[in-house]
């Protein structure tokens, strides 16, 4: 089932999830063991995030040095099939410019169309961690518009061979970020506002937004929007906070503020476990003040912490 039919389809807000692959090395145990606690509510869907190589120095025996690429964690495609068969519960296979051709990107589509999934987010992605600025891939996408065109010509039947006969036209839904904050990279809330609407013209059907702490933030995103005649439905991204270090560190990866009234009671905290508590607290009033504003889903990124998800949605249903 599609994302969008979920929507469409719903009486009451929903609830999903976001995960990460587990790293290169780890079984599909690993996998389970994250997801068993949050199956019994029952999520609409689960996202399943992408990850691009990473390029790391390995030192050799003569003391001199290879640069080498590491994709940390594998097999987007593999586990959204894997969690489709044990759980019935629909997948999200994330799709990114960032360290693929569009010629990786088609044979990924074609995989996960042979095997019944037909929900994705696009994006562009983030830099390599070891570089201040985004550069598509050779024969890749600079952009996330880009990407979603390709899944729009895919399911149209026109892949990259053009003389292609009869090609089978995919049926993919195809969602993309919103960012309640504006985008680090856009100069303005309306250049940011203007981009995603060229993503929804072309036929995003949905969005989802990146995390954040303060609901108005959300609200005045969505008013933002459909101002803008950007009409889809709009998701919620929530995490909860789970460390003192992530006062610092989610501002600088995320680019998202974090009130001064949350950041204040963690700075009352003398440990990480006093932290889950006060940041467990924030997400549930955030998720009811959320479903009392009549959000379509709550989409949880998880990230780890799927037992504070899990403490915050039992509350909830």
């Amino acid at each position: 089932m599609k994302v969008i039919d979920h929507l469409n389809s719903a009486n009451k807000t929903l609830v999903s999830f976001e995960i990460l692959p587990p790293l290169k090395g780890k079984g599909i145990n690993a996998l389970w063991e994250h997801l068993d606690p949050l199956i019994e509510f029952k999520p609409s869907f689960i996202n399943v995030t992408y990850h691009r190589s990473e390029s790391m120095f390995k030192r050799k025996l003569d003391g001199t040095f290879d640069k080498v690429e590491v994709r940390k964690r594998p097999g987007t495609v593999g586990i959204c099939a894997a969690i489709m068969n044990r759980y019935k519960v629909d997948a999200v296979a994330h799709l990114i410019c960032g360290g693929f051709s569009k010629q990786e990107t088609e044979d990924a589509l074609i995989d996960l169309n042979f095997l019944g999934i037909d929900n994705v987010l696009v994006l562009r992605g983030d830099a390599p961690k070891n570089e201040s600025f985004f550069e598509p891939e050779a024969g890749g996408h600079k952009y996330a518009i880009d990407l979603l065109q390709q899944v729009l010509n895919m399911n149209n039947g026109i892949y990259l061979e053009e003389d292609l006969k009869n090609a089978v036209k995919t049926n993919f839904c195809i969602g993309v970020a919103g960012y309640p904050e504006k985008h680090f990279e856009s100069p303005n809330m309306q250049t940011d506002l203007s981009f995603l609407k060229a993503k929804v013209d072309a036929g995003a059907e949905y969005i989802t937004t990146q995390m954040f702490f303060d609901n108005k933030n959300y609200f005045d995103f969505v008013k933002a929007c459909r101002a803008y005649s950007i009409n889809v439905p709009i998701i919620p991204g929530l995490k909860p906070v789970s460390s003192r270090k992530q006062l610092n560190v989610i501002p600088r990866t995320f680019h998202v503020d974090i009130p001064e009234e949350l950041s204040n009671e963690i700075l009352k905290c003398k440990t990480d476990a006093d932290v889950e508590v006060v940041g467990t607290e924030w997400l549930l009033q955030q998720s009811k003040e959320l479903i009392a504003g009549g959000v379509p889903v709550l989409h949880y990124y998880t990230l780890g912490k799927q037992h504070l998800v899990a403490n915050v949605v039992k509350e909830l249903i």
